[in-house]
């Protein structure tokens, strides 16, 4: 991405000048770290000037504070182009925020390309889960609308966690508006997370409507609960979660969780078509979902 002339530099630009002007290979500023008892890893320090990803968890913030000191710089000349804090101080979630290990999902996600994850804004989120016969998830479809908020995002990136990590990992196919790019998969923990390119870069301002389908191989995976995970706001979610006629759950409920950590269940009726829908309005960051039983 190019810069115009009166565009401040962003972090990774300016993380790039600073390493060329202090004239240290990323072994030394790694070593540098590693005696004032900070880790980081050299893809990580690569990833960073690249723009590839941005230092976002508690640990990497306080990396940064550091290297600003090595790299001679004024406190703050890196920090400060993070962004600004969420309410009470709170920086935006990281990717992994909310994921039962989050370490997991960052090495996973480190082979994808995220660096537009948070120049897009999530206007509309719908899902459409199908649940089997022999009350196994079969597929899920996922339609959302997405805006960008400066020149250049080309990609969404999908993640996906199983319950059961011995079960076969879904295969995912785009429908609309969408290509598949690189997808890095963990079936022993039950990952998959996939990078949906756009037709064509967008322009700040611009939206644009993708969806894609992720189908799941027999035996499919017992289905007791689908959430959707959001570390940003999101405007709209639809969470509609459809059952077999042989196979309706005994009870179900919907369940969100906040930022903090607090969680809410609130019992629900299967309607006609044997469907639970739900609907969020100026959701997150937490998640939204429903558990049943059999």
């Amino acid at each position: 991405m190019s810069l115009s002339p009166d565009t401040p530099p962003g972090f990774a630009d300016t993380l790039r000048e600073a390493v060329a002007a202090r004239g240290l290979s990323l072994e030394r500023i790694r070593d540098h770290l590693a005696r004032r008892g900070v880790s980081v890893s050299l893809a990580t320090l690569s990833y960073w000037q690249t723009g590839r990803s941005r230092p976002e968890r508690r640990a990497s913030l306080t990396a940064v504070g550091h290297l600003e000191e090595v790299l001679a710089l004024e406190p703050g000349a890196l920090s400060e182009l993070l962004g600004p804090a969420q309410r009470g101080g709170r920086r935006q979630s990281t990717i992994s925020a909310f994921w039962p290990v989050p370490s997991v999902i960052d090495d996973v996600v480190g082979g994808v390309d995220t660096r537009w994850d948070s120049r897009l804004t999530r206007i509309s989120q719908h899902d459409r889960v199908t649940v089997g016969p022999e009350r196994g998830e079969r597929s899920y479809v996922s339609r959302q609308v997405l805006r960008a908020e400066e020149d250049g995002p080309d990609r969404w990136v999908v993640i996906l966690h199983l319950d059961e990590h011995d079960r076969p990992l879904p295969s995912i196919r785009p429908l609309h508006n969408c290509r598949l790019g690189r997808v890095v998969t963990r079936p022993s923990e039950g990952l998959l997370v996939a990078e949906l390119m756009f037709r064509t870069p967008l322009r700040r301002g611009q939206t644009v409507i993708t969806e894609h389908e992720l189908v799941n191989q027999a035996p499919y995976p017992p289905a007791t609960n689908y959430s959707r995970k959001f570390r940003r706001p999101v405007h709209e979610y639809v969470l509609e979660v459809t059952f077999d006629a042989l196979a309706l759950p005994r009870t179900c409920r919907r369940v969100v969780r906040d930022a903090d950590g607090g969680r809410q269940s609130f019992g629900v009726r299967l309607d006609e078509g044997n469907s639970v829908l739900g609907v969020a309005l100026k959701f997150g960051p937490g998640c939204y979902g429903f558990e049943w039983t059999w």
